[in-house]
Parts: structure tokens; C-alpha cells; sequence
């Protein structure tokens, strides 16, 4: 599988395995690490977690399962997150969900990362979503600290805007390396808000949580979900590919910023659809068909 660059010494695979319903996923330990080693077969080396996936769970689940085998952590990239504070029992003095960058929480955070994963390093860690009430001199303390000490080797953001990401940009020391932004054939946002320019234009390659817009492409039934899965099925069968899944992917998959779509399954299968789109070469008239089917109506 091809792989995206985000800096000159560090990659990531083109997809990206998303485990935030992890526990959904019923698999113990030992499927947990075969799921993760088929994933690996078929090029997805990249998994993205956060603190509060599962309720706080999935980490430490993902972690009981690569202590079966602790050699495979060489084999992979973990990108996880923090700063987003949710209502949990496991926090029982909180009062309400809040966002936390200050210095002792990302750090805390990501060194409770490191002990529910098990591993003594995190390939990227995230900011969950922007604070309108953060301090950018304690986040670039804290990501400073963590890298001086080993404990994080690269730093991005999610849901940032590009006025956002280069703000805190300027504050740091050791760059951002990425912006995950939900994109999908059915959000155009953060290609509509210069978002992807930006990226583009900076050289930053972001990851897109969400990229079926939660299933809606395959199963929706509002207008517009039927109307981009009209267009989906007509491009699907003249190339005569099976799945429109691999079709939503590969329209991800030939913007210019880059996009490493994050599926978030527990089914090989599904993995594989995902992976089958980087054989799967959309013209340009192709993508603009999906493309005016998602916003219902032709280009000016």
C-alpha cells in the first residue's frame, strides 16, 4: 500500500483503522490482535484511538491485545488524542463535558495513554477539538515536555480550522504533522471552507474521521444520501466494482491535500473494500458526478 508522508521520517498508511467502536466489536484479545494483523496484512498499519473512545476503554483494550504479541507495536503507528473531557462514571466530580488543554491534563493524559496501551512511545498525538479557552504557551510547554521525554514522537490537531491550526502552529516548537477533519461524499465542509487548501498549501496531510458520514452513503434515506448513492452505484458498475464503499473511498482518495480515510470497522471486510479503492482511478468527470450529486447541482 501506498503511504503518506508527514514528515520526511515518518509515515502513515493511506487508510487508516479508526477504533472508536472498538468495543463494539465483541472481540477478545486474541481476535482483537488477529483483526489488527489482517489489517496490517493488507497495508493499514495506522490506528487511530483517543482517551475516551469506549468510554475510556478502547486503549486498554487495544492494549490487552498487543501484549500478546508486544513485537507487533514495530509493525504499526498509533495516533491517539486528548483534551476532550467527557461525563463518565469513571470521573465521577465532573459537572459537565468540557475541553482541557492545559499543561498538566495533556500531559497526564497522554502518559495515561501510554500505560492503557502499553507502550513506552505514541506516534501522534491529537487535540480532540479546539478550546476557545486554551493557553497556546501550555500546549507547546506540554508538547515540548512530552517530546524531550521520549513519550511522543509527533503532534497534530482535529476539527482545527486553518486559522486555528496555524495559530497554535506558530506557538510550537515541533510542528503539527496533521488535521483530522471530518470529510466524506456527503460533508464538504472543510473542502468548501479552504480548510483543504490550506492543508494543501502547507504541505499537511489530514486523516477523514467519518469518511461514509456515519453509514448515511450506504443506508440513508434523505434525499441527499440517495441521490450520492444513485451516483455511487451508476460509477460503481461501470467499472465494475462491487462495493459502492470502495467508490466513496476512492473519491476521498483523489484530492490533491491527500486524505487518509479512518474506517472505523471490526470486519475484515469491510477493510478490504476500503483498500480496494486505491486500485479503483476516478476521472475527473467521475468525481465531479459524485461531486454534484453531493451538493445537487451542477458547477457554475
Amino acid at each position: 500500500m501506498n503511504r503518506l508522508q508527514l514528515t520526511p521520517d515518518f509515515s502513515i498508511s493511506r487508510i487508516v483503522h479508526g477504533h472508536w467502536r472498538l468495543t463494539d466489536w465483541n472481540l477478545n484479545p486474541q481476535e482483537l490482535l488477529r483483526l489488527a494483523k489482517e489489517a496490517e496484512a493488507l497495508g493499514i498499519t495506522t490506528i487511530d484511538h483517543a482517551a475516551i473512545y469506549g468510554d475510556y476503554s478502547c486503549e486498554k483494550k487495544f492494549g490487552a491485545a498487543l501484549q500478546l504479541d508486544p513485537s507487533f507495536r514495530d509493525k504499526i503507528e498509533i495516533v491517539t488524542k486528548c483534551g476532550l473531557n467527557l461525563l463518565s462514571e469513571k470521573y465521577p466530580t465532573r459537572t459537565v463535558k468540557h475541553y482541557d488543554f492545559s499543561y498538566e491534563h495533556i500531559v497526564s493524559s497522554a502518559e495515561n495513554s501510554l500505560i492503557q496501551l502499553g507502550i513506552e512511545q505514541i506516534d501522534v498525538l491529537l487535540l480532540h477539538r479546539p478550546s476557545p479557552l486554551y493557553n497556546p504557551h501550555e500546549v507547546a510547554r506540554a508538547f515540548t515536555d512530552l517530546k524531550n521525554a521520549g513519550k511522543i514522537a509527533h503532534f497534530g490537531v482535529s476539527n482545527f480550522t486553518a486559522q486555528q491550526f496555524s495559530t497554535l502552529n506558530s506557538f510550537l516548537n515541533e510542528k503539527l504533522v496533521t488535521n483530522q477533519l471530518e470529510i466524506s461524499p456527503y460533508q464538504l465542509e472543510h473542502i468548501e471552507n479552504g480548510n483543504c487548501d490550506f492543508l494543501l498549501q502547507n504541505a499537511i496531510k489530514p486523516m477523514a474521521w467519518s469518511p461514509l458520514a456515519g453509514g448515511k452513503l450506504m443506508t440513508g434515506m434523505d434525499e441527499k444520501s440517495v441521490r450520492i448513492r444513485k451516483a455511487l452505484t451508476a460509477i460503481a458498475q461501470q467499472k465494475s466494482v462491487l462495493s459502492l464503499e470502495t467508490i466513496a473511498y476512492a473519491w476521498l482518495l483523489k484530492h490533491q491535500v491527500g486524505i487518509a480515510p479512518i474506517v472505523g470497522s471490526g470486519k475484515i471486510d469491510r477493510l478490504k473494500q476500503a483498500t480496494a479503492a486505491l486500485s479503483v482511478e476516478l476521472s475527473t468527470e467521475e468525481w465531479f458526478v459524485i461531486y454534484e450529486a453531493i451538493t445537487g447541482k451542477s458547477v457554475a
